[in-house]
C-alpha cells in the first residue's frame, strides 16, 4: 500500500484543526461488526481501506482503530485486551502485540482472523504499563515471521517467533526484561530485542535463534529498575546496520550489533523520549514524551537529519510512538504514553515545518501505529 499524497492533507489542515483545536472531541467510530445475510440475500462486498489510513493499537481499550489522517478514527476492530504493538505486511494483514496473543487483522476487511496465543506464562490478562504479555513486535523482511517481545512480569522477557503462514509460535528466546520494542536488520539474519528493565539489547540469529545481550546503559544502571534512564524504542539505521536508541533527549546510543559496542552522540530535545521512527532518507524521528524530571523540557516531536542536525517540533501533551508516510513528509504521533496523563489522539505534523502541527481525535489510548 502506498502513502496517501500529503498535498491533499496540507489543503486540508486548516480545516482541521479548527475541529480538532487543542481539546480535539473523539470523531466518529463504526464498530466492525460481522456482517450477516439471509438465505438467498447477496452477500455484502467486502470492506476496502483507502491507501494512507493509519492504524492504532488501543492500549486503553480490546481494539484496534483506522484513522482517516485527515477525518479521523472511522472503524475499529476487536483484538485482545490491552493492544500494544503493530506490524504490517506487504500483504496488507497486521499483526497486533496484546495481553492475550498476536491479533491477526485483515486490514481491508477490518476483521481480526485470528488470536495466536503465547507459548510463554505471563499471567492472567491484564491491562496497565507493567501487563504480561506482546510489547514490541517486527516483520522479517519477507514477510515470513514475525517477532515478538513478550513481557514476564517479574523476569526475564521472552522473543517468540511466529510462522506468518501457520500463524503458529515456532521458537521461543530468553530476552531482556519487558521488551519494548523489536527490530530486525535489512538483511533478515538478526531480530533485536530492547530489554528496557534490564538496560540491553538481545541480538537474535534467525536461523539458529543464538542469542546475544549487549548492555545499552549511557547513563549507566544505577537505579536498577526505578531508573528512568533506560532504552525504550530503537531503529536499524540503514547505512550501516547499527541500532539507534535515544535517551532523555541528550544522547543516542548507537549500538554496533556485530562488535557489542555503543558509541553516543548528543541530542537536544532534554525530555524523556520514548517512540522512535526512520523516514525514508534516513531521517531520525523521535518521540518525547514529556518531563519526568523537575528540568525535562515539554512534549516534542525531534526530526534529526542523517548528519546529526536536529529540529525540535513541541507538542502538546503526552505522546508515546511515531510512524511516517511512504513519502516522508508527514509523521503520526500517538498521544497514548505508557504512563498516566495520555490522551485520545493523534498528532500530525508535517516534516518540513511550513504548518504547525495538528491533533486529531483517535483511538482509545493510542500506542503502537503503523501506515497502511
Amino acid at each position: 500500500m502506498r502513502a496517501r499524497p500529503v498535498p491533499a492533507l496540507l489543503a486540508t489542515v486548516a480545516a482541521v484543526a479548527v475541529l480538532a483545536g487543542c481539546g480535539a472531541t473523539e470523531a466518529p467510530v463504526s464498530p466492525a461488526a460481522s456482517p450477516t445475510t439471509s438465505p438467498g440475500a447477496q452477500a455484502p462486498a467486502p470492506r476496502t481501506t483507502p491507501d494512507g489510513t493509519l492504524l492504532v493499537a488501543d492500549f486503553g481499550a480490546d481494539t484496534v482503530s483506522f484513522v482517516d489522517p485527515v477525518r479521523g478514527a472511522f472503524d475499529r476492530v476487536k483484538v485482545g485486551t490491552a493492544p500494544y504493538g503493530v506490524a504490517v505486511g506487504a500483504d496488507g494483514r497486521a499483526w497486533v502485540t496484546t495481553a492475550e496473543g498476536v491479533a491477526v487483522v485483515d486490514t481491508e476487511k477490518r476483521t481480526r482472523p485470528a488470536l495466536i496465543p503465547y507459548k510463554t506464562r505471563t499471567g492472567p490478562a491484564t491491562t496497565g504499563e507493567y501487563r504480561g504479555g506482546g510489547m514490541g513486535i517486527a516483520l522479517a523482511p519477507d514477510g515470513r515471521h514475525a517477532y515478538v517481545g513478550v513481557n514476564v512480569p517479574g523476569g526475564d522477557g521472552v522473543l517468540e517467533v511466529i510462522d506468518t503462514a501457520t500463524r503458529k509460535v515456532t521458537g521461543t528466546v530468553p530476552v531482556g526484561r519487558r521488551p519494548f520494542d523489536v527490530d530486525v536488520s535489512r538483511d533478515g539474519s538478526e531480530a533485536y530485542a530492547t530489554g528496557h528493565d534490564s538496560f540491553d539489547v538481545t541480538s537474535v540469529r534467525t536461523d539458529t535463534l543464538r542469542a546475544r545481550r549487549m548492555e545499552v546503559a549511557p547513563y549507566g544502571t544505577e537505579g536498577g529498575l526505578g531508573s528512568w534512564l533506560k532504552p525504550h524504542y530503537a531503529v536499524v539505521r540503514p547505512s550501516d546496520g547499527k541500532v539507534l536508541l535515544p535517551f532523555e533527549g541528550e544522547r543516542l546510543a548507537v549500538l554496533d550489533p556485530r562488535t557489542g559496542k555503543v558509541a553516543v552522540e548528543r541530542m537536544t530535545a532534554n525530555t524523556h523520549q520514548h517512540g522512535a521512527a526512520l523516514a525514508p532518507d534516513g531521517t531520525l524521528l523521535v518521540v518525547g514524551t514529556g518531563p519526568i524530571a523537575s528540568d525535562d523540557e515539554e512534549a516534542s516531536l525531534t526530526i534529526r537529519e542523517p548528519n546529526g542536525s536536529e529540529r525540535v517540533v513541541k507538542l502538546d501533551g503526552p505522546h508515546e510512538d511515531v510512524a511516517v508516510s511512504q513519502d516522508g513528509r508527514t509523521a503520526y504521533v500517538t498521544g497514548g504514553f505508557t504512563r498516566d496523563g495520555y490522551w485520545n489522539g493523534i498528532t500530525v505534523v508535517t516534516l518540513d515545518g511550513k504548518t504547525p502541527p495538528v491533533r486529531l481525535a483517535a483511538g482509545e489510548r493510542p500506542l503502537g501505529i503503523a501506515v497502511l
